[in-house]
C-alpha cells in the first residue's frame, strides 16, 4: 500500500488511481491550452513540427516557445486550411493527428477525447490567438509531494496549474511525465506511479516550462534497528542528514575507515600527493581524538593543497594556450592560484572575475572574456561555471527540460553587450573595458530585451548603471538560489566521488539531487561562513561521511549516491603521475614545444598538479584523461579505465622509464642491498599506505624468489618487476 507525505493540503481528485478530466472551457485558451495539449501529445517535438525545418511544411516552434508564430502557421499559412471555423471536423488539424487523413506521425488524438474536445473547441469559437491580457502560469501544484511505497504499489499523481489571476486547473492529463530512476519507480503520461525497485526516484512533471517533482521512496526490505542509526559514528550536521536519508532507506552505513586508509584518502582528496611512510607511522601511533581533524587543518596550508585546487580551478576556466597567449595563460593562472592561497571568498572571487578590467597581463582575472568573446559563449560558460546548469538551449528556444525561455536567454546576454576587447601595445596583451552603448539583439524578435539576470528584476535598456556589475551582485547575494550551491556540489562530488546533483554541473530542477535536505545545509553553512571554500572543504573531511569506509556491509553494496560508505573511483591523470614520481623517486620532465623542438623546460621536480597548461605534451595525460579544457563542462576529464590506459602501463614508456632511471628508488636499493622482505615491506608503505598482509607478503616472496632462481633476471629487474605490479594495481590506482 502506498503511503503519501502530503506536503501540500490532501490528495487531491483522482488519487483513485483515475486521471481527472480536464475542466470544461467554452473558449479554449491557445495560449494556456491548445499549446500545451500539442506539447504532451508531441506535436511541437524536435522529432516532429517542431523540428528546426519542420515537418511536412508544417512548422512549430518547439515546444510552443512561440505561441504568436504558432498561431499564424496554423490559421494563416497553407492558405488557411488547417482550420474550418464552419466545420472544425474537417480541419486538417483534427484531420491528421486522428488519422482520418494520412498522417506521417501516426495518431496522436482520438476522436472524442478531452484532446480532441480542446482542439474542437477553440477552432468552432473562432481560433482566437494569444492574447497580452491571459492569465500567466505562475506555479505548479502536485499532489503527492513524497510517497513511499513497495515494489508493485502503485499511485496516481496529480497536478494543478496556478495562473496569475488566482484560478487554478487541473492539468494532469496534459503534463509530461519523466522519472530519473525507472528502475525504482516508472510513470506513464497519464501519471500513474509504478513501483518497480528499491531506492528512491523523483518524478518530474513539466507543463508550460514548469517543472514539479514526486518523490517517491522504496525503502529496502532490510529489517535494522533504530540504534544502527542512532550509534552510527557522526561528527556534524551533514551527518545526521545523511544517515536520516539511509534509515529512510533502510541502508545501514559503513563503520569508519582505518587510519591508514583516512590518511591516503584524504592527502589524495585534498592536495593530490601520497603521505610518506613517516607520516604514516606517526599518525597511527598518535593517540589524539582529534588527530583526524588537526591533520585535516595541517593538509589545508601545505602548498600542495594550493597547487591542487588551482589546478581544479584552472579545468574550470578553461586555463589553456589553446586560446590565450602564453603570458596571458600565465597571469590567469597566478591569479587563480593566488586566490586559492588568500582563501578568497567565492563570492568575491566570481565578482573580480566578472567585472575585470584592462590589461590581461597585469590583471590575470581578464582572461575570463579574452576567453569568451563571442557573447554566446560568455553567456553560456558563465551560467555553466557559476551557476552550474546549462541554457544552451535556449539560444535558439525554450529550454526542453526547464523553466528558462529564450527571451531569458538574450535578456542575460544583453548584460555582457558593452564587454569590448581590444588589442594591447604587448605580444599576447588585450584589454577588456566597458562601452557607454550598445546591445545584442534578440534573433527572433529583432530587438534587444532588457538586460537581465536568470529570475531576477530587468535593468532598463537606457541605465548608465555597469551592466557587469549588476550582474555580479544578483550573482553573489546570498538569496540566489543558485550560485553557492553550484559550487557546494563540486567541491562534494571532487571529495565524495559523486555529486549530490549528478553531472556536477547539470543543477536543472528536472535532475534533482539525492539528498535536498543536505545540499540545502551545505549551501547555508557555506554561505554563512562568508563563502570561503575552505571551510567547506573542512567541514566535508571532518565528517564522519566522508571518513567511512568504502568497505561495504550488508546491504549497503548496491548504494552509489547515498553515501553509506565511501565510493571508490580512480585516480585524476595528474595524480597518478605525480604519485609515480613520488613512490620511483623519479621526477617527470615537462617541456614546452614549438615546431617539434622544447623551447622552454620547467624546473626538474616540476609536478603534473604544477602546470599551468594542458598544452604541455605528456601522452601518459592524455591517456588518463586529462581534459582539453576547450568547453565548460565537467565530461571534458574522463575517470573510466579504458584498454588504452592498460596498454600505456604494460607498454608505454612513463613508469618503465622512472623504474629504469638511475635516480629511482630502484637503484637506491639496489645500492643498500636490501633482501625481498624489506623491499616489499617498502613498497606497500611507500604506494598503498600500509604493511602487506600475510598473505600478500607471502605471495610476493614466492614470485621474487623465483625470479632469483630464474638466470635471466636480474636482481634490478626483480625490484622493478615488485613496483611495476604494486603501482599498476587497482588498489594503486584507485582512492579508496
Amino acid at each position: 500500500m502506498f503511503v503519501g507525505v502530503l506536503l501540500i493540503a490532501s490528495f487531491l481528485p483522482g488519487d483513485s488511481g483515475k486521471a481527472p478530466e480536464a475542466e470544461d472551457h467554452s473558449t479554449p485558451s491557445f495560449r494556456n491550452q491548445v499549446i500545451p495539449m500539442m506539447t504532451k501529445v508531441g506535436c511541437n517535438s524536435g522529432a516532429c513540427h517542431g523540428a528546426l525545418a519542420g515537418k511536412g511544411g508544417f512548422k512549430l516552434s518547439l515546444r510552443g516557445y512561440d505561441p504568436a508564430t504558432d498561431h499564424f502557421v496554423m490559421t494563416r499559412q497553407a492558405l488557411g486550411r488547417r482550420i474550418d471555423p464552419v466545420e472544425p471536423a474537417h480541419s486538417l488539424l483534427l484531420l491528421k493527428p486522428t488519422m482520418a487523413v494520412r498522417h506521417g506521425g501516426g495518431q496522436r488524438i482520438e476522436v472524442g477525447s478531452p484532446d480532441y474536445l480542446i482542439l474542437a473547441n477553440w477552432i468552432a469559437a473562432g481560433a482566437s490567438g494569444p492574447r497580452a491580457d491571459d492569465a500567466r502560469i505562475q506555479r505548479l501544484e502536485v499532489s503527492p509531494r513524497q510517497a513511499v511505497g513497495k515494489p508493485q504499489d502503485s499511485l496516481q499523481v496529480t497536478v494543478r496549474a496556478w495562473y496569475s489571476d488566482g484560478h487554478a486547473k487541473d492539468v494532469t492529463r496534459w503534463v509530461k511525465y519523466s522519472s530519473t530512476e525507472d528502475l525504482v519507480a516508472a510513470v506513464d503520461q497519464e501519471g500513474k506511479v509504478r513501483v518497480a525497485g528499491y531506492g528512491e526516484a523523483a518524478i518530474t512533471m513539466w507543463y508550460s516550462n514548469l517543472v514539479a517533482i514526486c518523490r517517491v521512496t522504496s525503502p529496502l526490505p532490510n529489517r535494522l534497528e533504530p540504534r544502527v542509526f542512532a550509534e552510527a559514528e557522526k561528527t556534524n550536521a551533514l551527518d545526521e542528514l545523511v544517515l536520516k536519508k539511509l534509515e529512510t532507506l533502510h541502508i545501514p552505513p559503513s563503520s569508519l575507515c582505518t587510519d591508514q586508509e583516512f590518511m591516503r584518502r584524504v592527502y589524495l582528496d585534498t592536495a593530490g600527493i601520497l603521505p610518506t611512510a613517516d607520516e604514516v607511522q606517526k599518525f597511527v601511533a598518535d593517540r589524539a581524538p582529534v588527530k583526524r581533524a588537526r591533520l585535516i587543518d595541517a593538509l589545508l596550508e601545505r602548498p600542495e593543497y594550493i597547487d591542487y585546487w588551482a589546478y581544479k580551478w584552472s579545468d574550470l576556466f578553461l586555463l589553456s594556450t589553446h586560446k590565450l597567449a602564453q603570458p596571458a595563460m600565465w597571469s590567469f593562472y597566478q591569479f587563480l592560484r593566488q586566490s586559492v592561497a588568500d582563501d578568497k571568498p567565492w563570492d568575491r572571487f566570481a565578482r573580480d572575475i566578472l567585472t575585470a578590467s584592462g590589461s590581461t597581463l597585469q590583471n590575470g582575472a581578464a582572461n575570463y572574456y579574452a576567453l569568451h568573446k563571442d557573447v554566446t559563449d560568455l553567456t553560456e560558460s558563465t551560467s555553466v561555471t557559476f551557476l552550474g546548469m546549462s541554457i544552451t538551449c535556449c539560444r535558439c528556444h525554450n529550454h526542453p527540460m526547464e523553466k528558462w525561455t529564450q527571451d531569458q536567454y538574450w535578456a542575460m546576454a544583453n548584460l555582457f553587450a558593452r564587454t569590448a576587447l581590444k588589442n594591447g601595445e604587448r605580444s599576447g596583451e588585450i584589454t577588456v573595458q566597458d562601452l557607454p552603448m550598445g546591445d545584442v539583439v534578440h534573433p527572433r524578435r529583432g530587438v534587444p530585451m532588457q538586460p537581465t539576470p536568470l529570475d531576477a528584476k530587468p535593468l532598463p535598456l537606457d541605465s548608465t548603471q555597469d551592466r557587469r556589475e549588476y550582474f555580479a551582485n544578483w550573482l553573489t547575494a546570498p538569496e540566489n538560489p543558485y550560485f553557492a550551491k553550484a559550487i557546494v556540489n563540486r567541491v562534494w562530488r571532487s571529495l565524495l566521488g559523486r555529486g549530490l546533483v549528478e553531472a556536477e554541473d547539470d543543477l536543472r530542477q528536472t535532475n534533482p539531487p539525492t539528498n535536498e535536505e543536505l545540499l540545502t545545509e551545505l549551501e547555508r553553512d557555506f554561505i554563512a561562513h562568508q563563502y570561503h571554500v575552505k571551510h567547506l572543504i573542512r567541514t566535508i573531511l571532518n565528517s564522519a561521511t566522508y571518513q567511512r569506509s568504502s568497505k561495504p556491509v550488508p546491504g549497503n553494496a548496491a548504494d552509489d549516491r547515498f553515501y553509506s560508505h565511501y565510493l571508490i573511483r580512480r585516480l585524476p591523470a595528474e595524480v597518478i603521475l605525480d604519485a609515480y614520481t613520488q613512490v620511483t623517486g623519479a621526477p617527470s620532465a615537462f617541456a614546452i614545444y614549438s615546431d617539434a623542438r622544447p623551447v622552454f623546460q620547467f624546473a626538474p621536480g616540476t609536478r603534473a598538479l604544477q602546470l599551468p597548461d594542458v598544452q604541455i605534451a605528456s601522452p601518459f595525460l592524455d591517456a588518463f584523461g586529462r581534459p582539453e579544457r576547450t568547453q565548460t563542462c565537467s565530461c571534458e576529464r574522463q575517470q573510466d579505465s579504458s584498454v588504452g590506459q592498460a596498454l600505456h602501463l604494460n607498454n608505454g614508456q612513463t613508469l618503465n622509464d622512472k623504474l629504469r632511471s638511475k635516480n629511482s628508488r630502484v637503484e637506491h636499493w639496489l645500492q643498500e642491498k636490501i633482501d625481498d622482505e624489506e623491499a616489499i615491506r617498502r613498497v606497500f608503505a611507500l604506494a598503498l599506505c600500509r604493511q602487506p598482509l600475510p598473505g600478500e607478503m607471502k605471495k610476493f616472496k614466492d614470485i621474487m624468489s623465483e625470479s632469483a632462481k630464474d638466470k635471466t633476471m636480474t636482481r634490478r629487474q626483480t625490484l622493478e618487476d615488485l613496483f611495476w605490479a604494486v603501482l599498476t594495481g587497482r588498489e594503486f590506482l584507485f582512492n579508496r
